[in-house]
């Protein structure tokens, strides 16, 4: 990608594979994505990895998986993106903000001006779980034939990598804005939500023994909002105000 206008793009765009069971998988996405420019490769508790079924998939792409950073769970894969998208085959019961891939790709690679940004797979089997769907900013559903709507795992991710360098080659990188306050990271945010979550329980808000889905719901509110890294210091800054309680002498 030396040279080309959306190299910066695709260079801060991170493919997280949760849970892989089959190597070859881990190859052949790594093939798809260098096809693609793409070369930031995660991978969250693969069952097998390093494993020359992955090499011998791979194909050339040798380098992608050279460079995988292998971890025991998602909120250390995601901790640097400002933007995560996660994949999903199925609607779930609580809504979630949905995109198409061309509309996916294209907010990934502007978001991608900022920062690190995330476009999560699940497992080949299951996908992600609702907790590791509440990580995501907005999911990605790739349209299929209703009575056949499985999709290799591999494909999924040549799809939307084609789509993301479809989308990266259609920014003007010369003539961009960059946000000089970026959307906060998936740690900052997950820090701003255990800080609500006990600010409520000591209010007595939030009933830890019934929480029905309130803080899904909250975790929903912010995802919408894409609060900026200062935008949560402020948030956050209000929850120990309110922890320490009214000054005396007031």
């Amino acid at each position: 990608m030396s040279g080309e206008r959306g190299a910066p793009a695709l260079g801060r765009v991170h493919v997280v594979l949760v849970g892989t069971t089959h190597p070859g998988n881990i190859g052949a996405a790594a093939r798809a994505m260098k096809t693609m420019g793409l070369e930031r490769l995660w991978l969250v508790s693969p069952s097998r990895f390093p494993d020359p079924e992955a090499t011998a998939r791979a194909s050339g792409a040798d380098d992608v998986l050279r460079g995988a950073r292998v971890v025991t769970d998602l909120d250390a894969a995601l901790a640097e993106s400002r933007l995560v998208v996660g994949t999903s085959a199925r609607a779930r019961s609580l809504r979630w903000p949905e995109w198409d891939p061309r509309e996916a790709a294209a907010r990934l690679v502007e978001a991608a001006g900022s920062g690190a940004v995330a476009l999560v797979f699940g497992r080949e089997r299951t996908g992600l779980t609702n907790a590791e769907l509440e990580r995501c900013h907005a999911l990605v559903r790739i349209p299929s034939a209703p009575a056949f709507a499985s999709l290799n795992l591999a494909a999924a991710v040549q799809l939307m990598a084609w789509e993301l360098r479809v989308a990266a080659g259609g920014v003007l990188w010369g003539a961009r804005y960059e946000d000089p306050d970026p959307p906060a990271s998936a740690a900052e945010l997950e820090h701003l939500y255990a800080h609500l979550e006990r600010v409520l329980v000591a209010l007595e808000f939030l009933d830890p023994d019934n929480p029905k889905q309130l803080m899904r719901r909250l975790r929903r509110l912010c995802v919408r909002a894409r609060p900026s890294s200062r935008e949560v210091e402020i948030l956050r800054g209000i929850l120990a105000a309110a922890e320490r309680g009214p000054r005396r002498g007031r």
